[in-house]
């Protein structure tokens, strides 16, 4: 291995190392704040690939708040879309294979179960900040049908006056979930009825 290439994997490694220790000391510290709010904390994504203590401060915390009926923080660490979704066909694949899963029966409903946010609502919007048009790969097969919200605002100066824009955007939209606007007024016709 060159000098070079230890320079560049060095800073990467301790940028790394000090945001695990930052949401290590996050997870820590917030637990009470959590349980006083009945917040649950789910995590997804490759959490095998986090240092131990970090992991240990995971579990700990999505155990204590697993019947928490507030809210859930869906928190995303070494995490990828694409890779979600893969290892979900993987998961039918074997299925399939072993002649417990018939290909046809495969819909849509069965993919979700098999994704790390089985059993969790797919968000209503989705707040993009730093005016970044792009989805990144996060949650590729649950936000098919938020609505998006872009801010130039930087995820660090995202306050509360921000957020209340955020909402009053997703108030005045029209959710359609796929159909158009001639669909929803027959829907509404029908149910006056």
């Amino acid at each position: 291995m060159s000098f070079q290439h230890m320079v560049l994997i060095f800073p990467l490694f301790m940028v790394l190392y000090g945001l695990m220790g930052l949401l290590r000391r996050y997870l820590l510290s917030e637990i009470r704040k959590m349980m006083k709010n009945q917040i649950r904390l789910v995590a997804i994504g490759n959490l095998h690939k986090l240092p131990r203590d970090v992991q240990e401060a995971l579990r700990r915390n999505m155990e204590a708040t697993r019947h928490n009926t507030g809210m859930t923080v869906v928190l995303a660490v070494s995490y990828g879309g694409r890779e979600e979704i893969a290892d979900a066909m993987r998961a039918l694949a074997r299925e399939v294979s072993r002649g417990t899963l018939d290909p046809e029966q495969i819909c849509e409903e069965m993919v979700a179960s098999r994704l790390s946010t089985a059993g969790i609502p797919d968000p209503d919007l989705v707040i993009r900040t730093s005016g970044e048009m792009r989805i990144s790969n996060f949650l590729l097969w649950q936000i098919a049908y938020s609505e998006l919200y872009i801010t130039p605002t930087l995820w660090p100066d995202f306050k509360e006056a921000e957020f209340v824009a955020a909402l009053s955007h997703y108030q005045s939209r029209e959710r359609r979930f796929g159909r158009t606007p001639e669909q929803i007024e027959r829907e509404r016709i029908g149910a006056a009825r």
